[in-house]
Formats: structure tokens, C-alpha cells, sequence
């Protein structure tokens, strides 16, 4: 643990008008303030916010914020009160600790109800001040160094999930992608213990086989640089185990397969020289065509700033190549960390951050914990396109974002009225997927509403809380239009006529605050009828015979929107359908909608039916997949096949041999599942494993 004169020094070091009293204080306050707390590991709580100040001062933060890291959890975890911490420190220090303070005594019934709050009280504050981004993201990186000595499997798991699924992506959001790197392999190590450890072993072996094959290429990089007058620094390391993980993953291939696990970095005296190298590089090694990114000319929304290759080296393999200068080498380092050096004590984002505002907008928007947790993680977890306005504004969205995203993205109003979308002076569907660089012009009518089917091709956080916004006003006005017919039904059963003021006494005796509560209630069958006859004529609802159950709309396990209410569906047998796939029903008269993946190939069969356009809704948990599984024909293969999916808590409900062979044997499966995320999930397990040769989805 750092000593407080060392502390002191550090910041000292790198600002020497930094106040020394502020940060004298703030060690003695702390210390004292976390007395004999001990944390998981044994050691003192006071050394946590000591080292959480160590990693700030290598980002060479100013003093408030050091100041602000060591007291970050004195409000939430001693007597310390915001007052004190305001009285001893100043209002500035105070605002960033409460800013960072997690919400503990909040009264929340579930997990995601108290991340949802804390997550939003954070970006609300991060929203005034960048900085308590900074140390929130230096306390976390923390926690996850120490994470394992935390006894409590489940506690280990859920702190690993929400760095993973938050901190990591707020982490490459700002550009401080060596916290994102760290925290992404210490949470991918406590998710999925196997797959780590497989993927270790395995880049230890080819590191064994390969000897110095990084230093051989590096040096090679370097003198072919060198021999054409560029003095450059060359770097080289493997990918992290979640990195190449993701990559399995995405990509449907297993770790063999793999053939760009190395990626180095070329550091050169200026912007000139960067472009120079990269075309050296690329004379000397064939480029891999669509691997080439320009972030030089047009900057991450991070500010992130670098040229990105892929080559197929002379050792016949690929390798990745980013090619920066000292002052971009900086910035990718540290990201906004590396920016608020040079902008000490001014405590306001600037145009870097201004993807934060989308997340802000998010929490008007967001109905449920759920929804903000989902939303907020597809605002920042997501590789980024750059596409234009027709005067020329540059407009950043995640990639696969299509004009609808854009038309959200550049202002609310304009997404709820688009009808139609011009992609390079050319008219498309609005499914269309935006490409890098493309000039996108919105078509709109202020007739136009949010649609429904939208949700199915989406891809901003921003878009779909304002489509699911609308629509869920669309549903509730129709459930009160249906719950309004019923009710007629009701009163005309009644055996007299309901006094002036009957309506308003059957509220207050439900427990409802107006009629169209009532209304909705009904239609959704969340109170019985004889429930209202009593409450508006009590006394005669044991009398009164209710026949109308039949009309009434079942509830489904599985619950898709762009349907009626009661209008029956089947999921259709050919697709299989998963909560996450994008899906379309086809209806045909006197048949139930058939509900089918977009990318079915029996949906070429539905030319004589009508396409309704269809998604998950909120209820939805879960359904079958198929999987054609290729196993290894060797001793234990089929057990390390069936722990992989007892691991990934996938129960399978029919399982059929295809085919065998000397070497292999072919197995369908059908699998209980949450969502596509989840069947992913067991994909990449199954293709980890070297038992198996394959797994797809049938």
C-alpha cells in the first residue's frame, strides 16, 4: 500500500502547484474514517481507496481527483456524511464522492432494479463531470484485481458480469482501452473458468512452438521501416484470452482456426509518417482486403486516433499492425484520462463525451430496469461507423445501424417521423445497413409514427427505447379500448343501474387511480370480473353469472409483439425461433400466424400469405434451438459434449445420431435455451473444446 508522503510525491511529481494539504488531508480522513475495516482479502479497506489514487496518478489526474479516489467510499461504507465531506474538502471533491457513492440504501426488489438505479445516478453525474468516470473506472479495476479472494462463487460472478457488461464498455467508450483489456480478462476468467484456461494453455503452446516469433517479426517490421529512413518503435503481444474469445465466437471457428492472434503496434515520429509506414508495410506484405481502417482522418468518437491493418506475413500467417504516432500513442493508452491532462480542474465534458448525453436521453426513455440495462449496453458496446448528413454534420453510430438509427441519432422528432430514407442520393429500405462513410438523407411526414416492426433491424440503444416508448402508448391505448368493451359488458349484466358517483367508489376500492387504469386492467385480466362487479355494486357480485372467459385473451409463455391480444400463433417447426432472432409471422386465413426467423428458408414458401412484422416482447423466456453438433470419435467425447452444456445450464430434450464414422460422429440436438445470446453463448463453449470439431445452428 502506498505510504501517504509517497502518495503525495507521485502527484507532486508530475504537478507541482497541486495542493498538498487537500491530499494530506484526505489520506488522514479516510484512514481514519474506515478505522479496523478489513476487506475479503484480509488487508485493511484503506488500502483499497489508496490504490484506487496509485492508479489515478499514473493517468497524472488532478488533485481533486486524487483526492476524490481516496475518500470515494467513506459516504457509502462509514459514519462520513456528504456534509462532513463538503466541510472538509470543498464542494467540488463532495460532489465527485457522492458522484461515485453507489446507491446501497436504495429499497430494490432485484438485482437489475439496483444496478439500474445505481448505473443511472452515475451516468447522471458523470454527465456534469467526466472525472467520476475516471475513478469509478480506477475503483473497479481494483476490485477486479482482487476479485478472487471474494469466497462467494455466486457474489464473484455477479461483480464479474456487471464489469463485463458496464465498466469494460464505459472503459473503450472513453478510450482507456488497457483498463478495457484488464477488466475483460479478469471477468471473462471468473464467467467462463473453462474456456480461460483453455485459451491460456493453448497461446502458451503455440508461444512454446513459436519461440520468439514476435520479437523475429517485430525486428523485421522495424528494419524494413528502418531501411526506408522511418525510425519507428515496434511492439508486439497475443490478444488477451476474451479478445480472441469474441472471435471464436463471432466468427463461428474454433481456436485452430484462428489464424490473427498476434497484433503489433508501430510507433512513429508524426501523422506524415504514419501514412509513409503504412504504405511501406503494405508494398511489403499483402494487405487483408476489408481489414484497413483510417481513425487518423476520422477519429473514434473517443478521440481515438490510429491506422489499422491486417498483413499475411511472410511466416504465412495474418497479423494485425496499428500505426500511431507519440501524442495518438497517448491518447490510446489512457484515453480521456491522457485529454483531462491537459485540461486540469475545468470539470466539464467537452465534444469527446458527447455520447454521454445518449445515454442521459436513454434514462427518459427507459420503462423498466431491464430496458435501461439493455439500452445503456448497446450505446457502448458497440464498434462504430461514420455516416453523413447531406450539409456535411458527421453522425457516429454503432455498427449494422441502419437510416432509422441515424434519423434517432440526429433528433428524436425526426426517427418518430421517418418515412423513407435516401443512402448516397439513392432511395432504400429503411432495414438498409449504413456503410462507413455514406451520406444518409431522411425522408419524413409528420404523419408518420414510430413502427412497430422497427424493432426487428434497429440497432442504437437511442432507437429502440424511443420505438418501444411509443409503442408501449400505442398498446396501452388499445388495452383500454378493449378493456372499455368488456366493461360494457359488465354493467349491462348488473341488476340496477350505477349511481353518478359508482364509477369513483369502484376505483378507490380497487385501488386504481382513473378510469383507464380500470380499463386496462380488465383488459389484461390483472382483476376479475366478478372483482368489478363487486367493487362497483358490492354486494351483488355472487349473483351475477359471468360468461365471458372465452372472449377473454390467454396469456402466453412466450410473448411476441405486432400481434393482437388473443390472436393465436405457433412458432414454426422449419426455423425454430429464439428470443433475440429477428422474426416475421405469416398469416393465412383460418390459421394461426406462423412465426418464423428472418432468415428461414421456408419463408421463400409464403408468397400466397400476409407478412406481419413481429418481435420479442418483454415476457418472452426462452425456446428450443436445434444444433448439428461434429464430435471427435475418442473416449469421454460425448461427456465433455453433454458437461459443456450442463455447464452452460442448456437442458437438452432430444438428441439424434446422424451420422458416424472412423473419425467422427454427427449429433442434432434440441436444446432448451434463454435467447440468442445465450445459444451464442453455448456455440462458443462447444467450439472451445477440443472434443469437438463443430457446432452450428440448424
Amino acid at each position: 500500500m502506498l505510504r501517504q508522503y509517497e502518495l503525495v510525491d507521485r502527484v507532486l511529481d508530475y504537478d507541482p502547484d497541486a495542493d498538498e494539504a487537500l491530499l494530506n488531508r484526505a489520506y488522514v480522513f479516510s484512514m481514519q474514517a474506515h478505522g479496523s475495516q478489513k476487506r475479503a482479502s484480509g488487508d485493511p479497506y484503506f488500502s483499497h481507496p489508496i490504490e484506487v489514487a496509485g492508479i489515478l496518478t499514473d493517468l497524472h489526474l488532478d488533485d481533486e481527483t486524487i483526492a476524490t479516489a481516496i475518500l470515494h467510499d467513506t459516504i457509502e461504507d462509514t459514519v462520513a456524511t456528504h456534509e462532513d465531506i463538503e466541510h472538509r474538502f470543498g464542494s467540488n471533491v463532495a460532489r465527485l464522492v457522492d458522484g461515485v457513492t453507489k446507491l446501497s440504501k436504495i429499497e430494490a426488489q432485484t438485482e437489475n432494479e439496483r444496478a439500474a438505479e445505481n448505473l443511472r445516478k452515475f451516468l447522471l453525474a458523470m454527465s456534469d463531470d467526466i472525472r467520476v468516470l475516471l475513478v469509478k473506472l480506477a475503483d473497479r479495476l481494483h476490485n477486479m484485481r482482487t476479485l478472487h479472494h471474494i469466497p462467494n462463487e455466486a457474489k464473484r460472478r455477479r461483480i464479474a458480469r456487471e464489469t463485463m457488461e458496464i465498466y469494460a464498455p464505459l472503459a473503450e467508450r472513453v478510450g482507456m482501452y488497457e483498463f478495457m483489456k484488464e477488466m475483460q480478462t479478469l471477468a471473462f476468467k471468473q464467467l467462463e473458468p473453462e474456456a480461460y484456461e483453455s485459451i491460456t494453455r493453448r497461446l502458451g503452446q503455440l508461444k512454446e512452438g513459436g519461440g520468439d516469433q514476435i520479437a523475429r517479426i517485430g525486428s523485421g517490421i522495424t528494419l524494413h521501416l528502418g531501411r526506408h529512413g522511418i525510425r519507428a518503435e515496434v511492439t508486439g503481444r497475443e490478444k488477451h484470452p476474451y479478445s480472441i474469445w469474441r472471435k471464436m465466437a463471432e466468427r463461428h471457428i474454433s481456436f485452430e482456426q484462428l489464424s490473427d492472434i498476434m497484433a503489433f503496434r508501430v510507433i512513429v515520429a508524426d501523422p506524415d509518417q504514419c501514412y509513409r509506414a503504412l504504405g511501406l508495410i503494405h508494398r511489403r506484405w499483402p494487405m487483408v482486403p476489408g481489414r484497413f481502417k483510417d481513425y487518423v482522418s476520422t477519429p473514434k468518437r473517443n478521440g481515438y486516433r490510429s491506422l489499422h491493418t491486417a498483413v499475411i506475413h511472410s511466416e504465412r500467417m495474418r497479423i494485425e499492425i496499428q500505426i500511431r504516432d507519440r501524442d495518438m500513442h497517448a491518447q490510446a493508452e489512457h484515453g480521456l484520462a491522457a485529454h483531462w491532462a491537459y485540461k486540469q480542474k475545468q470539470g466539464k465534458p467537452d465534444g469527446q463525451t458527447s455520447w454521454i448525453r445518449d445515454l442521459v436521453e436513454i434514462l427518459d426513455h427507459a420503462e423498466s430496469p431491464e430496458e435501461l440495462l439493455e439500452h445503456t449496453r448497446m450505446a457502448m458496446y458497440q464498434d462504430r461507423i461514420f455516416a453523413f448528413t447531406p450539409t456535411g454534420e458527421l453522425i457516429q453510430l454503432p455498427k449494422g445501424s441502419t437510416p432509422v438509427d441515424f434519423a434517432y441519432a440526429v433528433h428524436t422528432d425526426l426517427g418518430d417521423q421517418t418515412v423513407g430514407a435516401k443512402v448516397n442520393g439513392r432511395v432504400v429500405p429503411l432495414r438498409t445497413v449504413i456503410e462507413n462513410g455514406d451520406q444518409v438523407e431522411i425522408l419524413r411526414s409528420k404523419a408518420q409514427e414510430p413502427q412497430p416492426g422497427w424493432m426487428n433491424f434497429v440497432a442504437t440503444g437511442k432507437a429502440r427505447a424511443s420505438i418501444r416508448r411509443y409503442v408501449r402508448q400505442k398498446e396501452r391505448g388499445e388495452r383500454v379500448a378493449l378493456g372499455r368493451k368488456f366493461y360494457d359488458e359488465i354493467v349491462k349484466r348488473l341488476p340496477a343501474q350505477l349511481g353518478s358517483d359508482a364509477v369513483g367508489q369502484a376505483l378507490r376500492r380497487l385501488g386504481l387511480p382513473d378510469q383507464d387504469a380500470l380499463m386496462e386492467a380488465i383488459a389484461l385480466q390483472s382483476i376479475t370480473d366478478g372483482e368489478v362487479i363487486e367493487a362497483l355494486m358490492p354486494g351483488s357480485g355472487g349473483a351475477v353469472s359471468v360468461a365471458r372467459g372465452a372472449a377473454r385473451p390467454q396469456t402466453e409463455a412466450i410473448s411476441i409483439r405486432g400481434l393482437t391480444p388473443g390472436v393465436a400463433y405457433t412458432l414454426a417447426p422449419c426455423c425454430h425461433p429464439v428470443p433475440g432472432d429477428r422474426i416475421v409471422g405469416l398469416r393465412r386465413p383460418e390459421e394461426a400466424v406462423e412465426v418464423h426467423a428472418i432468415d428461414c428458408p421456408r419463408l421463400a414458401d409464403g408468397v400466397d400469405a400476409d407478412w406481419v412484422d413481429l418481435a420479442w416482447g418483454d415476457a418472452s423466456d426462452g425456446g428450443t434451438a436445434r444444433l448439428a453438433i461434429v464430435v471427435r470419435n475418442e473416449p469421454g467425447a460425448l461427456g465433455v459434449m453433454a458437461g459443456i452444456l450442463g455447464a452452460q445450464h442448456a437442458n437438452i430434450v432430444n438428441l439424434l445420431l446422424t451420422h458416424r464414422d472412423a473419425g467422427f460422429h454427427t449429433f442434432h440436438l434440441a436444446v432448451e435455451v434463454r435467447d440468442v445470446q445465450h445459444l451464442m453463448k453455448i456455440l462458443a463453449a462447444l467450439r472451445a473444446a477440443d472434443a469437438i470439431s463443430s457446432a452450428e445452428r440448424l
